[in-house]
């Protein structure tokens, strides 16, 4: 073997372990994000989870938003990226309890019986105002002692939350007494079908984020702030404050 063909081959050798090398390396970023992911949504490789749909409020018939289905693609998109599996299931047929599988439940609790029964019993510092007939108040969230109400079109406010209403003993956070990990249920309530667009928007953009700030386990409750949706759509969202501490505590009589 002459030296031409000798450095071609040491080339071609190294140029093969530089890949191979570049390769693992990329995917085992792309595992470690993807296994902080799949625990921050509680959603395992090929678990199952629920996605509880609301019902249009403008009608009485069984309907969903038009807004509400851009927010369940946003929702479906996050459970197909941990390889887990979901069930649809209307708000009204959701019987049964939580903790179990990962839930997400869509929309507030004037359109959502589930989430008015998981607000009334893990959020019970909140408050929504759920009147069928117009008026300033009609879908004002109070909640720590302060009333936001909604200017459609120009602020209007959702709430997204995580919460799994566990209280494991020391040594056991986030399992159930079996051991096994409690599922968390995240609640997309908005002060309207845009809103809760916005919201779950919001929730996939900064995941990341939210779990360096909460913990994989831990639970939120955040109150997001949609702007001028008249002119940017649910795209343009601001945090307006981190109310945890007074979502879940009881309010005072």
């Amino acid at each position: 073997m002459d030296d031409n063909v000798r450095e071609l081959v040491l080339g071609l050798v190294a140029a093969a372990i530089t890949a191979a090398a570049g390769w693992f390396a990329r995917t085992s970023v792309w595992r470690r994000k993807l296994h902080r992911q799949q625990r921050f949504f509680g959603l395992p490789a090929n678990s199952g989870c629920l996605l509880v749909v609301n019902h249009d409020p403008a009608t009485d018939e069984a309907a969903v938003a038009r807004n509400d289905v851009f927010a369940l693609l946003e929702l479906s998109a996050l459970v197909k990226d941990c390889g887990a599996r979901m069930e649809v299931v209307a708000h009204d047929a959701a019987r049964r309890g939580f903790g179990e599988h990962t839930e997400f439940c869509l929309g507030g609790p004037g359109s959502n019986q589930r989430t008015a029964a998981h607000m009334e019993m893990l959020l019970p510092g909140v408050a929504v105002n759920t009147d069928a007939e117009p008026g300033p108040d009609r879908g004002a969230f109070s909640v720590g002692g302060e009333h936001y109400r909604m200017e459609k079109g120009r602020v209007e406010y959702a709430l997204l939350a995580r919460v799994t209403g566990a209280s494991p003993p020391a040594g056991t956070r986030g399992e159930r007494g079996d051991g096994e990990a409690v599922r968390p249920v995240f609640l997309i309530c908005g002060q309207r079908s845009l809103t809760n667009q916005a919201a779950a928007r919001y929730l996939a953009r900064h995941q990341v984020r939210l779990a360096r700030r909460h913990g994989h386990g831990g639970d939120f409750c955040l109150l997001l702030r949609v702007v001028n949706s008249r002119a940017y759509g649910p795209d343009v969202v601001e945090l307006m404050a981190d109310v945890t501490r007074e979502a879940t505590a009881a309010p005072t009589r």
